[in-house]
């Protein structure tokens, strides 16, 4: 005769606690000729909680908290991967224009591109939701001259 397995109730386990945490996301930096470019991914997130950041000393910063995280009561059987907001500072290599970036955010992945420059122009990137769960911050278009 087989054993039954040692199952308890859903009622009777303990609960395993989901808490928010920030995550270091990784990134890809590319250099053309023209422009630095940052792929980073950040899966879950709305556009609209998404903020990139240049200094003027060539700092960039990717923020995003997501809203509504967490919302409700749950019992979490499994935890596997982490929930919560994202969070990047790494300095540039080299002078770029923030004022006139690109950020796009689709499929869960952010792209920066910097436009190469003489000197560091600083700036606040939001991105404007241009569809649902894309978004874009638009600077200039096209490829500079």
């Amino acid at each position: 005769m087989q054993e039954e397995a040692n199952i308890q109730p859903i009622s009777t386990r303990g609960y395993m606690s989901e808490t928010a945490k920030v995550q270091q996301i990784p990134v890809k930096v590319y250099r053309s000729t023209d422009r630095i470019m940052i792929a980073s991914p950040m899966p879950g997130m709305l556009p609209e909680d998404i903020n990139v950041k240049v200094t003027a000393n060539g700092h960039l910063i990717i923020d995003g908290v997501p809203r509504g995280i967490l919302k409700g009561i749950k019992e979490l059987l499994i935890d596997e991967w982490s929930v919560g907001s994202y969070h990047r500072e790494l300095d540039l290599p080299g002078f770029v224009d923030a004022a006139r970036a690109n950020v796009t955010y689709s499929n869960g992945v952010l792209v920066v591109a910097l436009p190469i420059s003489s000197k560091t122009t600083p700036a606040d990137l939001t991105l404007q939701k241009v569809g649902v769960d894309h978004g874009e911050h638009v600077g200039h278009t096209g490829h500079l001259s």
